[in-house]
């Protein structure tokens, strides 16, 4: 490759990244679709394989799809709804306990003296407790009279189906288009690194998910079996915490030890009980959920993840945090990559024949 034909490349890369950013806007539909797309593909193969129709097949898996839907939607979201409402409710009284009881033994105990000051914290809290629904009333209202912005976002929610469909349906055909669009001499490369990238977003998207739905189910239901009030919300947080190492049993233990404080005192079975089921959470995450699920092919370090959701929601939303970790894992892959040409260019080379180091004596 010339110099100016890898400059033209680079130049038409710079264009689509600008082209892209520009209508980020707009893209939120079809990167779902095609994520949607991406999970729903193999469960496809696998019906084709029984000798269904692709079409029949992307159907079913669409009947699936749409029955987890509305589970969550039927079970799931009205039992959220309602510890989210008990939880504004028990604001102000956890307010008071912070205040009256647990600040005054941490003072007490550690010899600290004015850590918090919750008077300012509750005043406001309980001044603007009863404007939520009227914030809330002016957020509708403001959604239902902005008739175009309400068509737009429903627009987008009825194109994502549309979009994962067909190209669920054409997934196979696509795949195969653009694998003959690719320059002769580079083909086994380009097989060589998709096959690597889809190998680690299997690994994550149909790893670590299992692995964060399993210990949500884990957490929640040891916490509703101790007795705790919010243990649904808590353990359902925890879960989806996980998608960084340990930060879910650190957020998870913490919230619902404050939470048993609260509800139960210093009776030490429900504390005790707390600790045993994220105990059991970790053990099972370390020892079976993630080497079965997942084993250690993402290998993203928790900075890198931490900053890979950030970086997301910055840029592209709530879309950008979904697809936050697959792009990242794509690109962990392409680095490999780049290091591995790096250790074989001359310019690793030209650093050894440079060393610094003294020459050994004769």
């Amino acid at each position: 490759m010339t110099d100016s034909t890898r400059w033209l490349w680079m130049a038409g890369l710079f264009l689509l990244g600008w082209l892209l950013y520009l209508l980020h806007p707009i893209l939120s539909p079809f990167l779902i679709g095609i994520l949607l797309a991406y999970l729903g593909d193999p469960l496809v193969d696998r019906l084709e394989r029984q000798r269904l129709s692709r079409t029949g097949g992307v159907v079913v898996v669409f009947a699936l799809f749409a029955l987890v839907l509305l589970i969550l939607l039927l079970v799931l979201v009205p039992m959220l709804g309602r510890q989210l409402v008990r939880l504004y409710q028990l604001a102000p009284e956890m307010l008071d306990w912070l205040q009256g009881t647990a600040l005054p033994w941490t003072q007490s105990h550690l010899g600290l003296q004015d850590v918090l000051q919750l008077d300012q914290l509750k005043q406001v809290f309980t001044e603007n407790i009863g404007k939520t629904t009227d914030v809330l009333k002016l957020v509708l209202a403001q959604a239902t009279s902005s008739s175009l912005a309400f068509l737009a976002w429903l627009g987008n929610l009825l194109l994502i189906p549309v979009v994962s469909f067909y190209l669920m349906r054409d997934w196979d055909l696509l795949v195969e288009r653009m694998r003959r669009l690719l320059p002769r001499q580079r083909e086994g490369l380009v097989v060589k690194l998709t096959s690597e990238c889809h190998e680690v977003l299997g690994a994550f998207l149909r790893g670590q998910l299992l692995v964060m739905l399993a210990l949500s189910v884990i957490y929640a239901s040891g916490l509703m079996l101790v007795g705790l009030e919010l243990g649904l919300l808590i353990g359902l947080l925890a879960g989806l915490a996980s998608i960084v190492p340990y930060m879910g049993f650190i957020v998870g233990i913490g919230a619902a030890l404050t939470a048993a404080l609260f509800q139960f005192g210093l009776d030490p079975y429900p504390l005790l009980g707390i600790g045993v089921v994220f105990m059991i959470g970790q053990m099972l995450e370390g020892m079976v959920l993630t080497p079965m699920l997942v084993g250690d092919r993402i290998g993203l370090h928790p900075v890198a993840v931490i900053f890979a959701i950030l970086a997301g929601g910055q840029l592209f939303g709530f879309t950008g945090v979904l697809l936050a970790l697959p792009v990242a894992a794509v690109i962990m892959v392409l680095l490999r990559h780049a290091h591995d040409l790096y250790k074989l260019s001359g310019l690793y080379g030209e650093s050894n024949s440079g060393s610094d180091e003294p020459p050994s004596p004769a």
